[in-house]
């Protein structure tokens, strides 16, 4: 290895697991993230549901302030990568570094201790999701849905709460929704409802899981602008999507997956313009 392993002993938030294979390749954490470092970084990831292989040696790397546009078909291994770079599903094999940082483990020597519950959930709050379904409490209004995170597991005031969730309603362009209950918004509006609560935690990664595949066409537009936007404010990105427009417009690298293996990947329009792997190229056929 070029870099050496920082190993940190485990503490009273880890406790040891079977070794997950590879060489130790735990990269220096730069204390406050240093900008050469990447947001993402996945290395040889691998995942299995019972005997089915869901991801078979995933290697992704996403630079800080990118939006990496993940395409593939229904059960390529999208979603399920996606999910396993906040630990909300467990790797059987392989890294992922989040700012620098081991997701769900720590390491020491050749040995990766699993983080506990309490630990997980730390580093969860820096990497926001918004996923398919939108997922709002019924019982509580648009506002309340966003203060809901900050006041409950930040800690964070009420008032600063209400203040920061009118701004960020605000941001989406529903500050006029604010007191609307999700019954009384249609699906476009409670998804962008669904993206402001995620910011409304400051998180450092967001995640998109195919967040217009539940949508009626017309709506799609509100939900992909305000994805814009935080693109534009330099929000690193990891979207799950089919909207090719989306890819090819704010994508700054695109990584194309089958059968739970990266097929192709590289800049956005060079990709869909001219796709080198067969497998690629039938897939934009269909879509395109």
């Amino acid at each position: 290895m070029s870099d050496q392993a920082r190993h940190r002993a485990p503490d009273d938030d880890a406790e040891p697991v079977v070794r997950l294979g590879g060489e130790v390749a735990e990269p220096v954490v730069r204390a406050g993230g240093d900008a050469a470092e990447p947001m993402v970084r996945a290395e040889n990831v691998h995942k299995a549901f019972g005997h089915v292989k869901v991801l078979r040696g995933i290697d992704v790397t996403v630079p800080r302030g990118n939006v990496c546009v993940v395409l593939g078909p229904s059960g390529s291994g999208k979603s399920t990568f996606l999910r396993c770079i906040n630990h909300l599903e467990k790797i059987d094999a392989g890294r992922i570094w989040v700012d620098g940082k081991l997701v769900g483990y720590q390491q020491k020597g050749d040995k990766l201790y699993e983080l506990h519950d309490k630990a997980v959930a730390a580093q969860r709050r820096e990497i926001g999701m918004v996923f398919q379904r939108f997922n709002l409490f019924p019982h509580m209004c648009a506002l309340e849905n966003v203060m809901e995170a900050p006041t409950m597991v930040k800690g964070q005031s009420k008032a600063e709460s209400r203040r920061r969730g009118i701004e960020l309603l605000d941001r989406v362009g529903l500050a006029d929704k604010a007191g609307n209950y999700p019954s009384q918004l249609s699906g476009g509006q409670q998804q962008r409802v669904a993206i402001a609560r995620a910011l409304a935690m400051d998180p450092k990664l967001m995640l998109f899981d195919e967040p217009t595949s539940a949508l009626d066409p017309e709506l799609v537009g509100d939900v992909l602008d305000a994805m814009k936007d935080l693109a534009r404010s330099g929000m690193t990105m990891v979207v799950v999507t089919h909207e090719i427009g989306f890819a090819r417009e704010v994508g700054d690298q695109l990584i194309f997956m089958d059968d739970g293996v990266v097929i192709e990947s590289g800049a956005p329009r060079e990709v869909l313009a001219n796709p080198q792997h067969p497998r690629t190229r039938d897939f934009l056929s269909k879509v395109l």
